[in-house]
């Protein structure tokens, strides 16, 4: 088994620091739990290249009440040297330890040729792609009052629809090799009233781009209580052949490696055999229960 999601810090903290210590014990909470290969995958927006890149992208939607708290937002995790990230997982692989070099990429809107400039002077071993916000709008933040009130404010369909087309916008940039908790719209236990369309095209984007999709137990921790992907939409990836990888997105150590089997359960069900792994962005399948 993989856990290609994990962060070495808390959304709580802002400055960050690098310790190998840390990584061993992810490494070391992994193997109890049955995974055997890791890629650290920190957000990207928590870091000033990023920053200097995309610029005050919010301003584009000040008329909308979440703008003010983007930029605190980026204000508080854009602090941090990616040069500095690189080069600390870097050592923690040559210290032997089972990572991968990774970033976490959410979708700027027509930003991502930028983007994928940026990230192209860094020897990343694999990219996931994540869809966090519409506009200025982060609806996975389950803790703030102020995002999780634009709930009962927007159109539920409307807002997966604008979900699944940035979804699909970033699986067509082919910035990232791994399309992460493809449905986590849902994360709050919204639901759209009928996903199914939906779900159609968001595995025919996955196709299209020829990216993995990510089967993620975070879900199963959140007020969705359900795995990423649903099971419907776990059912179109795999009859449409896409691959996938396994994943905790963890923020500590004792998330490592969660629910792991659980996983593996849900895609052996499915006729699923085999993982996706990534050295230099180069795909590796690999056995699903002894990978890598």
């Amino acid at each position: 088994m993989i856990d290609y999601h994990l962060h070495l810090w808390n959304h709580e903290e802002s400055s960050v620091w690098y310790r190998l210590d840390q990584v061993a014990q992810y490494c070391e909470e992994a193997q109890r739990q049955g995974v055997s290969e890791l890629a650290l995958t920190e957000h990207l927006y928590r870091f000033v290249e990023l920053r200097a890149t995309v610029g005050d992208f919010w301003t584009r939607g000040a008329h909308e009440p979440t703008s003010t708290l983007m930029a605190e937002y980026f204000d508080f995790h854009s602090r941090n040297s990616l040069e500095e990230y690189v080069t600390f997982v870097q050592l923690a692989k040559s210290e032997g330890l089972p990572v991968k070099i990774g970033m976490e990429v959410d979708y700027y809107r027509d930003q991502m040729d930028d983007v994928t400039r940026l990230l192209g002077q860094y020897p990343f071993d694999v990219l996931i792609g994540s869809v966090h916000w519409l506009d200025t709008w982060q609806f996975d933040d389950i803790d703030n009052a102020v995002q999780m009130h634009q709930w009962r404010m927007r159109d539920v369909d409307e807002s997966w629809r604008q979900y699944t087309l940035a979804f699909e916008e970033l699986a067509a940039t082919r910035c990232v090799d791994v399309l992460a908790h493809p449905d986590v719209i849902k994360v709050a236990g919204f639901h759209a009233s009928e996903p199914e369309p939906l779900w159609d095209r968001m595995a025919d984007a996955a196709v299209a781009a020829q990216v993995s999709v990510e089967c993620s137990s975070s879900g199963w921790f959140k007020p969705v209580a359900e795995q990423y992907p649903s099971a419907g939409l776990l059912d179109r990836l795999v009859a449409r052949g896409v691959t996938f990888t396994t994943a905790s997105d963890a923020h500590r150590r004792e998330r490592v490696g969660a629910k792991a089997d659980e996983l593996a359960t849900l895609l052996e069900a499915r006729g699923v055999t085999e993982l996706a792994t990534y050295e230099q962005r180069r795909r590796v399948m690999v056995d699903l229960r002894s990978a890598p």
